[in-house]
């Protein structure tokens, strides 16, 4: 029986006492959060809060659209380090990256042998042969140990925590927080480090709501308290508040950002959740090509524009009274003032009336459309397009 049936979910909350729970992590930031009334998922083996009884779940969704939020995110970073580090992760992951330069990042997609998709990930090169790679929730370390056997790369946890700040203040708080100013160059997918309150922290040009922002490193050195400390009061004059998991699932829903594990997992490949520019077909080889290299290059994934409901993931989707699919994700937009989604169907493409299951259990009439609902050429992050919408 699955969790987050529509109608009540499993979450950890902080209790007195001592008992089980010693695989679970708390980030740095926990004591921060508790005043707030968190409540969280496992990630990763670590807590990601999704709310806060401080605030809803819309109330955090206009912060991010409107002001800047900040995600103390459950995300793993492994770090890769040694003279075959760049050999290894070139045949880990589908794309090319040793074109990737220091001071860069690059999106980093896993396939197993028979091209279903293992995992996804921001990949950061932070010198020629050392790489942090934040991954989405999964276990790609073991993985990329077994395939590490005999070659010169050592994989290890740097014991790194990420987190997000997010939305159209997002660099106006780091210029701010910056002691030395906004780093330059510091474009879509670059890496700097800064000093915040005389500590050096690794940030990179990142973010999982395709909003204008910024992600940060908390290491193991750091001094987290003072750290957000100085955050926090550089983030002030803008709004900079923390939010939760809740509120950001919906904006990057209405991106066409994928979750790992929901929205593809070991079953779907690439090409039918729309991830065929990661793959570099022309690579000597990489894990899972021979099989890709034979597969359907047709999309099976589309975005779900529902007027009257709110797409229920793992519900049906129908086309003439037949099952054709199944909702991955859903929720209801503020800003588009309707239910929005993800299917993966079996044949059906762009345009298709369809009827879905909704939240509250009615089969509601529905069309499949091209993801992102906008910002299509994702100008919002890039710094392009600014776009602050009125909270209606």
């Amino acid at each position: 029986m699955r969790s987050s049936d529509g109608k009540t979910r499993d979450l950890v909350t902080t209790m007195p006492g001592a008992g089980w729970d010693y695989s679970l992590t708390r980030h740095p930031y926990h004591e921060i959060e508790r005043p707030k009334g968190p409540h969280y998922c496992v990630y990763n083996r670590r807590q990601m809060a999704c709310c806060f009884d401080d605030h809803s779940t819309v109330d955090g969704y206009w912060l991010l659209r409107q002001r800047a939020a900040v995600l103390h995110t459950g995300e793993y970073p492994l770090q890769f380090e040694g003279p075959e580090a760049e050999k290894l992760l070139d045949y880990l992951f589908t794309k090319d990256i040793t074109n990737l330069k220091v001071g860069r990042c690059g999106y980093g997609v896993a396939c197993y042998e028979d091209g279903g998709l293992l995992v996804d990930g921001v990949l950061l090169r932070l010198e020629p042969n050392k790489f942090w790679y934040a991954q989405a929730d999964g276990d790609f370390y073991s993985w990329a140990r077994a395939h590490a056997a005999g070659m010169e790369v050592r994989i290890s946890d740097p014991d790194v925590f990420v987190s997000q700040v997010q939305g159209p203040n997002a660099l106006k708080v780091l210029e701010a927080a910056s002691d030395n100013g906004m780093p330059e160059p510091f474009g879509y997918f670059a890496i700097a480090t800064v000093s915040f309150g005389g500590q050096n922290v690794v940030i990179s040009r990142t973010g999982y709501t395709n909003e204008l922002g910024w992600e940060f490193y908390t290491e193991a050195h750091h001094d987290a308290d003072a750290l957000w400390k100085h955050l926090e009061a550089a983030g002030k004059p803008f709004g900079l508040e923390i939010f939760g998991l809740d509120a950001m699932n919906i904006r990057r829903i209405e991106a066409g950002i994928l979750n790992a594990g929901s929205d593809f997992n070991a079953t779907t490949t690439p090409y039918d959740v729309n991830l065929g520019r990661f793959i570099d077909e022309d690579k000597t080889d990489f894990i899972g090509k021979q099989a890709l290299a034979g597969a359907s290059k047709e999309p099976r994934h589309f975005g779900i524009n529902c007027p009257s409901g709110e797409p229920l993931i793992s519900a049906g989707v129908e086309i003439n009274g037949k099952r054709a699919g199944v909702v991955t994700a859903g929720a209801t937009s503020p800003f588009l003032g309707c239910g929005i989604g993800y299917a993966l169907m079996d044949t059906a493409g762009v345009g298709r009336s369809v009827v879905v299951g909704c939240r509250d259990g009615s089969m509601q009439p529905a069309e499949l459309i091209e993801l992102p609902f906008y910002d299509k050429l994702a100008e919002i992050p890039r710094g392009k397009l600014i776009d602050i919408p009125e909270r209606s």
